[in-house]
């Protein structure tokens, strides 16, 4: 179960393939923009109940999409779960009511994070700060104040949860059976605090399409840029991006892909551009450098082939992601992001081989992931033996 957001479908959709191929029923519950597409590669997928915001219902208020709605969510799918015989259910981190809704039917549930794991620790300073942990005494205080601030947020949210569970007989806070974490190690940051029955599965991938692009013509190297699908994205990011290119082709050759949904606008674009909706992942192969909003799906893409990035962070998690990069050393981040500002960074890293041989660094540490259909076989079965 999943929201409609690519950034949370898409993965579901990702793992849902691979359980399929692995012999499971699967049935994914998801936004009906990806339905068509999703029963084209053979998946069984059907609407998630009460996602849309009813009359009265706050579409803005975060707080009562994650309590309020999810209560009534979770009382239209619990039903739906004993009439499709399911044996267990995997519900995206911010799509709650899934796991509300299997424990209403008395079934276990994995939690899947569609990027790192965000839930605050006592290590580091609040997720989406976009900081590096402190050190040393000032440090370490620092992180500590931060958290108290961050820690009220979370109270609050806390409170509301427990109230809307209690309005649908839900008293005890029970926990996931596993966790699944999309992403790569090296996007992770270490904390002393690392939940129990928490996996690190790798970025869980789906193409929405099945096109492939053409490749510009020329012998420059190849920019991928893809602007956010998140609706907290940066709005200006693409047109900015193009009219950076093409100035900069006026001085040295460049190639580019346009990769969206949606076509760009604007009168400023590079000669001999590509734009079109197709697979990125066959794109990245040869791709030298993507310039993307920093949404997790699209920075996991380009770091799994090795391929360094500029980000133009909007809101959301995008600050942290690209904060996390920049330390890295495999991307540049801009912000604000003017087209002087992207030039030159897109400038520094095509010509500094250091930003590429850190994303190869990050690439290599999916070794270090665990398979995620095996995780889940292996979670279902002992949850079955208690």
């Amino acid at each position: 179960m999943a929201g409609s957001d690519a950034g949370h479908a898409f993965p579901a959709l990702g793992l849902a393939t691979a359980l399929r191929e692995a012999g499971d029923r699967v049935i994914v519950y998801t936004g009906e923009r990806w339905t068509a597409i999703a029963q084209q590669r053979g998946l069984d997928v059907r609407p998630l109940p009460g996602l849309a915001a009813r009359p009265g219902e706050d579409d803005d208020d975060a707080g009562a999409k994650l309590s309020v709605r999810a209560a009534r969510m979770a009382l239209e799918l619990a039903p739906e779960l004993a009439l499709q015989d399911v044996d267990l259910v995997i519900s995206d981190v911010i799509t709650i009511a899934g796991g509300w809704a299997a424990e209403l039917a008395g079934l276990p549930w994995i939690e899947l994070s569609p990027h790192p794991l965000y839930e605050q620790s006592r290590g580091l300073p609040p997720i989406g700060a976009g900081m590096a942990a402190g050190t040393g005494p000032v440090g370490r205080l620092r992180d500590v104040m931060l958290r108290a601030g961050a820690d009220r947020a979370v109270a609050k949210g806390r409170r509301q949860r427990r109230a809307a569970r209690s309005g649908i007989e839900l008293h005890d806070d029970a926990q996931p059976i596993a966790r699944l974490v999309a992403t790569l190690p090296g996007l992770e940051v270490p904390r002393p605090d690392w939940p129990e029955r928490t996996h690190i599965v790798g970025p869980l991938l789906f193409e929405p399409t099945d096109a492939i692009f053409d490749r510009p013509v020329g012998d420059g190297p190849l920019i991928v840029v893809a602007p956010s699908t998140a609706a907290t994205g940066a709005g200006d990011m693409g047109a900015l991006t193009l009219a950076a290119l093409a100035d900069l082709q006026r001085t040295r050759p460049v190639r580019v892909v346009y990769s969206a949904l949606v076509p760009p606008v604007g009168d400023r674009v590079p000669d001999g551009m590509v734009a079109a909706t197709a697979r990125q992942d066959e794109i990245l192969d040869e791709a030298d450098l993507v310039v993307c909003g920093a949404g997790h799906g699209m920075l996991a893409k380009a770091l799994r082939a090795s391929v360094p990035v500029v980000t133009v962070p909007g809101g959301g998690d995008q600050w942290e992601l690209a904060n996390r990069v920049q330390r890295i050393g495999c991307g540049r981040l801009v912000r604000p992001a003017t087209v002087e500002s992207l030039s030159e960074a897109i400038i520094a890293v095509l010509d500094d081989p250091a930003y590429a041989a850190a994303a190869r660094r990050v690439a290599k540490t999916s070794s270090s992931t665990v398979d995620p259909v095996t995780v889940v076989h292996r979670s279902w079965r002992m949850a079955a033996c208690v």
